[in-house]
């Protein structure tokens, strides 16, 4: 059995950062979202945003690499926005994204050294 702690913090937004992500159509779109990411062997903790951005706190497989899964995300997610006909403004994601890893933090005992 194997064991793997990679967690991400991935944010990114949409062209030109405009304001095409309908609030009550959101749901629809991260459960879109988490659909692509238990296709690809990972884990949604979180998922979240606002008009002109989401962002993502998931694990990542080791088997994928993290551009690979960002862009998979991005493709899917576009296409089915602009299909879905819940977010006729929108254009498409930015082409850049942020993402940051998070580990899990143990509290260790420190003691002075003389």
């Amino acid at each position: 059995m194997s064991y793997r702690q990679i967690f991400y913090q991935i944010v990114f937004g949409t062209k030109h950062r405009k304001m095409t992500i309908a609030e009550e159509n959101c749901e629809q779109l991260y459960k879109y979202i988490w659909g692509i990411i238990q296709h690809k062997k990972c884990k949604l903790y979180r998922i979240n945003g606002a008009e002109d951005h989401i962002h993502i706190f998931s694990d990542l497989h080791p088997s994928t690499s993290l551009a690979d899964y960002i862009k998979d995300i991005k493709i899917a997610s576009n296409g089915w926005m602009k299909n879905s006909g819940l977010f006729p403004d929108f254009e498409a994601w930015q082409d850049s994204y942020g993402a940051f890893t998070y580990s899990i933090i143990q509290k260790v005992a420190y003691r002075k050294w003389y």
